[in-house]
């Protein structure tokens, strides 16, 4: 569990909406067509010169958004030229908190990631195992605000077997279930019609029901598997799948407009680390 320092209530809470955006950014690789997984495949292992480059253009467009989710970012391997991917796009794009949870730790070769950059500090932001035959994959989540009306962010990144997948919504079912304003964002692997088969998933939720338009391959997008799910206490403005080919996948992105009594808690969370960080100590 990682406890974030405090900052005074930012102003982009005023109009009562959230900016969010979800990328599965594939450790910065450039995909733009299926012949490109084998000629390419050796980005995987092996550090690129434009690589930087191509971050700095995603940091570009992540800069425009509050909160951002990513999966496949790479923690500072060998491969990324010693860069942590998250820690790299969160100073580009301006955002004063950042996260990264390290899901598949290959040493020097590779460490797959997942990200979560914020233009609000949440009050605390825990890590998951998810289960599942093979190791590495994970869910971070941030809860901003305390109590009832508290807000719950989740990036996940989930596997790619239709059994693995149920297990691991099983799994942020019981997480989920005593929540009330909750968002599921990231690459997940399925369709939305796959995630409504998971009753028990979507009652805890008490999911809303958004079909986003299609994300992948990035050159030619026929499937949804990159989402941004939203509890009924949420309303969903402006859902865009941004023409962006910086991965094999699109970014994702919704607009959240927050109901009035997660805004109070979240305005009251903000004044009280606002006062403590004022106070002289002794």
């Amino acid at each position: 569990m990682m406890t974030p320092p405090a900052d005074s209530m930012p102003t982009l809470l005023n109009d009562g909406r959230l900016r969010l955006l979800t990328f599965n950014l594939q450790v910065g690789i450039q995909t733009s067509a299926y012949y490109h997984y084998l000629t390419r495949s050796w980005q995987h292992v092996l550090p690129h010169p434009k690589r930087q480059r191509r971050l700095e253009l995603i940091s570009n467009i992540l800069r425009r958004y509050d909160i951002v989710g990513l999966q496949e970012a790479d923690g500072g391997s060998f491969r990324s030229g010693s860069i942590n991917q998250v820690d790299y796009l969160a100073q580009q794009a301006g955002f004063p908190h950042h996260y990264q949870q390290l899901n598949r730790n290959l040493g020097r070769l590779a460490q797959h990631s997942n990200g979560l950059l914020s233009r609000l500090t949440p009050a605390v932001v825990e890590e998951h195992r998810l289960p599942g035959t093979l190791p590495g994959r994970g869910a971070m989540h941030a809860r901003y605000g305390s109590g009832p009306d508290a807000l719950h962010i989740f990036v996940a990144h989930l596997a790619l077997s239709q059994r693995g997948r149920d297990r691991q919504l099983d799994y942020l079912s019981e997480i989920i279930e005593p929540l009330n304003h909750i968002v599921v964002m990231g690459d997940l692997n399925c369709s939305f019609e796959q995630i409504e088969n998971n009753r028990r998933f979507c009652e805890a939720m008490a999911l809303r029901p958004i079909r986003l338009p299609p994300s992948y391959p990035s050159w030619q997008p026929s499937k949804a598997l990159d989402h941004i799910l939203l509890s009924d206490s949420l309303q969903e403005e402006r859902v865009k799948v941004l023409n962006r080919l910086f991965s094999d996948h699109l970014p994702v992105s919704i607009d959240v407009r927050l109901p009035d009594v997660c805004l109070q808690q979240l305005a009251e969370h903000f004044r009280l680390l606002s006062a403590a960080t004022s106070t002289p100590s002794d």
